[in-house]
């Protein structure tokens, strides 16, 4: 009997590691997702914002699971990763959180459209100021084109990846 009871306490014990895991790891592998090779030509510069939909997510519904050391190693990575300049995406990665934080409350409870608004206009202030920066670095304004098509295409992929990061938040930190 007490071999059984230790043996229930050991997988509950695994199940709440998994669930206080979960939030880093999905960012981490949206972050090998965004930057994952695709032989498409130009795909690159209009790859989904994968990890700021992470970001968004777990900040919105379990901002204690993705502290902001994380997210700092998480962009920093993607960054030296892509090849894009150094802090740029880890940088973002802080101020999305921030910015989410500050705006949880009104988030709370509201149907799925009214998050996806809030997520559009997040990831819209976000390409904004990657570009800028990019644009600051070369010294130039660079063609905006790639950055609002990156744009549609992360609000587009949005809802899948909320739905799939949604279903797999209540599979493992419910049981966590």
């Amino acid at each position: 009997m007490a071999l059984q009871r230790f043996s229930l306490n050991r997988g509950r014990r695994v199940e709440r590691s998994l669930a206080r895991i979960l939030p880093l790891a999905t960012t981490a592998f949206a972050a090998l997702l965004s930057i994952l090779p695709v032989p498409i030509s130009g795909y690159a510069a209009v790859t989904p914002a994968f990890t700021l939909m992470a970001v968004f997510h777990w900040t919105l519904y379990r901002p204690d699971l993705l502290p902001p050391s994380a997210l700092f190693l998480i962009g920093a990575s993607e960054d030296l990763l892509s090849g894009a300049p150094l802090g740029t995406t880890a940088l973002v990665l802080l101020f999305a959180r921030s910015i989410v934080l500050g705006a949880r409350r009104f988030f709370a409870n509201r149907h799925f459209l009214f998050v996806w608004s809030g997520f559009v206009v997040l990831s819209g202030g976000a390409m904004l100021f990657v570009w800028a920066l990019n644009s600051l670095f070369d010294s130039t304004f660079l063609e905006i084109h790639s950055s609002v098509f990156r744009l549609g295409l992360t609000v587009a992929l949005f809802p899948a990846a909320s739905l799939l990061l949604g279903r797999t938040q209540r599979a493992v930190l419910a049981a966590g």
